[in-house]
């Protein structure tokens, strides 16, 4: 499972997932990560097996593809969704941990 944690834009990345101040706010398994990358959702320099980072800018843009495509009731997309519209709401980055 592909972990998911609220990073402000402006905090330096942790080498682990347990740093103060990030809350887990959900996460993608591989099936659903390599079916968003397939559908050009997330963009291929991301790989499910190693860590990453996304500022509120890549999140904007994220949901922006996402709307013009009209891709909203895809099973895969909706999964996404969630941790897009929680970043978002916390204006907020998120990074995520393999586990």
């Amino acid at each position: 499972m592909l972990d998911f944690y609220l990073i402000p834009d402006d905090v330096i990345k942790s080498n682990f997932p347990g740093q103060k101040g990030l809350k887990l706010i959900g996460g993608l398994d591989d099936r659903t990560f390599e079916g968003l990358k397939n559908k050009k959702i997330i963009p291929d320099r991301f790989d499910y097996y190693s860590d990453f980072r996304w500022d509120t800018a890549l999140i904007k843009q994220l949901h922006d593809n996402i709307r013009q495509r009209q891709l909203q009731s895809d099973t895969d997309v909706k999964q996404l969704l969630l941790l897009l519209d929680i970043a978002e709401k916390n204006q907020s980055g998120l990074t995520a941990y393999g586990d």
